[in-house]
């Protein structure tokens, strides 16, 4: 195989990886604004793109985190009411933070991507009180937590353990394919 067709199949390769990305995220986008609103046992939806901004940071390191948390944030922005960008700065910011904890990633070690889904959710409802509610003078937190907060964090946290080994094991198979 001469260099040019191997230069050419890892290139295919690699759009092929940014493909799979770019579709997760619209279908992940799509279930937890279409189909998880609707079923009725669930008082609110997980945040699928948190789970993946996180997930895509923690993998691939803050740069990669920053761009897929971009990405997630705009289609988050271009569907939702209020200031561009509202969206896309927190999911920048967890996907760069959750970045940092790259070099700590191991297969089998679950604990940390656990304690990073939480923390992430917890800091994305932060922001979303903070700059949607306490601004506007509505102090009601205990019900926002209790209400929002902890039923959303405990689903994404759930959804996690599920989608861990699936999102991780696909990003190395794609990996493997383009070495």
């Amino acid at each position: 195989m001469s260099l040019g067709n191997r230069f050419r199949t890892r290139k295919k390769r690699r759009h092929t990886r940014i493909f799979f990305y770019i579709l997760l995220l619209i279908l992940a986008f799509l279930l937890q604004t279409s189909v998880f609103p609707l079923l009725p046992f669930l008082s609110t939806s997980p945040n699928l793109l948190l789970i993946l901004c996180f997930s895509f940071g923690f993998y691939y390191g803050p740069l990669p985190g920053m761009l897929y948390g971009l990405s997630a944030g705009l289609l988050m922005d271009l569907f939702y009411s209020g200031p561009f960008g509202f969206y896309s700065l927190i999911f920048v910011l967890i996907g760069y933070g959750n970045g940092y904890f790259h070099e700590f990633y191991y297969e089998e070690y679950i604990q940390l991507p656990l304690f990073l889904c939480t923390l992430s959710g917890l800091v994305y409802h932060s922001y979303i009180y903070i700059l949607r509610f306490l601004i506007r003078g509505k102090w009601s937190i205990g019900y926002y937590s209790l209400h929002i907060v902890l039923p959303s964090i405990v689903f994404s946290f759930l959804l996690t353990l599920l989608l861990y080994r699936f999102f991780f094991s696909a990003s190395r198979r794609l990996e493997e394919q383009t070495l």
